[in-house]
């Protein structure tokens, strides 16, 4: 049984009503990874708008494991030290991890985020030598049009990202940064500028997808689902 774990923030847990880009790569698993596989994490809720807490189990469609690491307004700030515990006792073999906007947005700049993903990626295979890790880059949204600090520091950590991957790429413990979701416009994609619509979803979970099925061999080609 291969077990995924989906780490995130906003954007991975969803709102209420919403299928979830996790949805949708389980979708595409279930007719590409020729074996049994599942998601799993120490979270299954959705975020609940009204209540502005992770208390909602309205998911579209519920019928897929919904477990995850993944929390509104969290980032590789909040994630890092909950991290260890989650794989040790999730066992997940492989990460889906996308991580960052909150971080440049509210919590630490470009270089702190760089050295949350180090601590982080230490945590998790110190509970899971052998983890697998998948990291995708800081997904813009619309704050980028209107705040050039901003935008400057999600353009920075994301080449720091990339070097920080390559730093710490193992044999034991491979270490992937996926290519962004392939002409993702957050003007197009997103419902408000930064939560994926349906179209959105099918991007990530794609981008993840082609990864994972050209680097590592899991799966296959987005398009096989």
């Amino acid at each position: 049984m291969l077990r995924f774990m989906p780490v995130g923030d906003s954007m991975t847990i969803g709102s209420a009503g919403e299928h979830t880009w996790r949805y949708r790569m389980w979708q595409h698993l279930c007719t590409a990874y020729g074996g049994p596989f599942t998601l799993v994490g120490p979270r299954e809720a959705l975020h609940d708008p009204s209540a502005d807490a992770p208390t909602s189990y309205a998911y579209a469609d519920p019928d897929f494991p919904r477990a995850h690491l993944a929390g509104w307004g969290e980032g590789w700030h909040h994630m890092t030290p909950l991290i260890g515990d989650a794989v040790r006792s999730c066992r997940p073999d492989v990460l889906l991890v996308s991580l960052g906007l909150i971080d440049l947005g509210f919590y630490t700049n470009a270089e702190q985020t760089a050295g949350n993903v180090r601590a982080f990626v230490a945590e998790a295979r110190a509970a899971r030598p052998r983890v697998r890790i998948a990291v995708m880059p800081v997904i813009r949204n619309i704050r980028v049009e209107a705040d050039t600090s901003f935008a400057d520091q999600v353009a920075r950590f994301n080449e720091l990202l990339g070097k920080t991957v390559a730093d710490l790429d193992a044999p034991r413990s491979p270490l992937m940064l996926v290519p962004p979701p392939r002409s993702y416009d957050f003007h197009t994609d997103t419902y408000d500028g930064t939560h994926p619509n349906e179209t959105g979803e099918h991007k990530i979970a794609a981008a993840f997808a082609e990864a994972l099925w050209q680097e590592w061999e899991l799966g296959g080609p987005y398009g096989a689902a």
